[in-house]
């Protein structure tokens, strides 16, 4: 199920961006100093990439987490259900009459703490500048 969902087009594009923007002198540096294409990547350009690969990360397991739709037409049986599709059946009404606004929004509150826990993770990432300093000009 969660295999289709794994490389979007958006993820593509954000890594493609800042591969991109990685100063060509950072790498004739670490070729100078003797280091090969997989040596300097490895090394050099993937330790820059973390700001990057950490904002992939969250923005990819928030939309994995929040997808309702997928999950919906991939699973025929309730075996397989996942969190959002269980949600929006207690939200419907699927497993209970009556507005049990409370309960309904501490299950909401439940399904947003994993997303939140990652984010407050990897956050002082984000302020770090991982080009800072890395070309002298």
């Amino acid at each position: 199920m969660v295999l289709p969902l794994m490389v979007d087009a958006a993820g593509i594009f954000i890594m493609k961006q800042f591969f991109e923007s990685v100063p060509r002198e950072v790498e004739e540096a670490a070729w100078v100093d003797g280091a090969g294409v997989i040596r300097t990547f490895w090394s050099v350009v993937l330790p820059m990439a973390r700001p990057a690969l950490i904002a992939l990360t969250i923005l990819s397991f928030q939309g994995l987490w929040n997808e309702f739709t997928h999950f919906l037409v991939a699973t025929q049986s309730g075996q397989y259900e996942t969190l959002t599709t269980g949600l929006a059946r207690f939200v419907s009404g699927g497993l209970g009459g009556g507005t049990q606004y409370p309960l309904k929004l501490a299950a909401a509150l439940l399904a947003t703490v994993p997303v939140a826990a990652l984010f407050f993770c990897f956050q002082r990432y984000f302020v770090q500048g991982a080009n800072s300093g890395a070309v002298k000009e």
